[in-house]
């Protein structure tokens, strides 16, 4: 693999002061697999306290708003994120586009505003059961990649700084995870989107899978064709639970 596999915890709205001992212990495992790309997105009250609390993975927030600065109660700019130290953003959760109703168009203005405020950006894009029952599963995610890529100038400076995370929604915080086969396929699909909009820039975005990715099934998925990484949800809280995943993403180059 040419790039590094990418392995990032989202703590959701989890964790206090006291869980910066779980982040140090992620950090120092993170030094021993010098393989695997790590990182953590805290809510935004711990999101300084861990920058200084490791050195060795990278510490991002989970959402941004669209504007620089002004009256939005309640918000956090891209640029106060990299004011703070964060080096990148996740954005386009199913659980803020299912929660606060945020759109493709929404989703990408965000990164947008991300890359302008020169931190890296994770969108997310996945189908719900009923969609994939239907058959829709690679036509609703080819779309959301359309619609939450960045677009005009931001395309140029987009692919180096971007990576795009498959979460079935049916699979987050479940306890399912979708067949070998069928990630390989979406990955495919999402791939597919990206190299239509980037050409061969397309090649420096990763494409990491998330859901109920966990100790027991991370080399089996980390593994699979077209798989450059983890979004990690509920495994990521505890440096007991983590660390197998980094050690199975760093496994093949070790």
């Amino acid at each position: 693999m040419s790039q590094r596999p990418y392995i990032v915890g989202n703590w959701k709205m989890n964790g206090s002061r006291v869980m910066l001992a779980e982040a140090r212990a992620i950090d120092r495992a993170a030094q021993r697999h010098p393989h695997a790309e790590v990182a953590l997105a805290p809510p935004f009250p711990l999101l300084g306290a861990l920058r200084e609390a490791v050195s060795a993975i990278g510490v991002g927030g989970q959402d941004c708003h669209t504007a620089a600065k002004g009256a939005h109660t309640g918000d956090v700019s891209a640029a106060m994120l990299a004011d703070i130290g964060a080096d990148f953003v996740i954005l386009g959760h199913s659980e803020r586009r299912r929660d606060h109703g945020e759109t493709d168009a929404l989703v990408r203005a965000k990164a947008e505003a991300a890359l302008a405020a020169g931190l890296g950006v994770i969108i997310c894009v996945g189908e719900t059961l009923e969609e994939r029952d239907a058959g829709q599963a690679e036509a609703v995610v080819a779309r959301q990649v359309e619609g939450s890529v960045p677009a005009g100038e931001a395309v140029a400076v987009a692919a180096s700084r971007l990576a795009l995370a498959y979460e079935p929604v049916w699979a987050i915080g479940t306890g399912r995870v979708a067949a070998v086969e069928d990630v390989v396929a979406m990955h495919a699909a999402v791939r597919a989107r990206l190299t239509a909009i980037f050409g061969e820039e397309a090649a420096k975005v990763r494409i990491l899978y998330g859901g109920s990715v966990n100790g027991e099934n991370a080399a089996a998925l980390l593994g699979a064709e077209g798989v450059g990484g983890a979004l990690v949800g509920g495994a990521s809280l505890t440096a007991d639970a983590f660390l197998p995943i980094i050690a199975a993403a760093a496994a093949p180059e070790d």
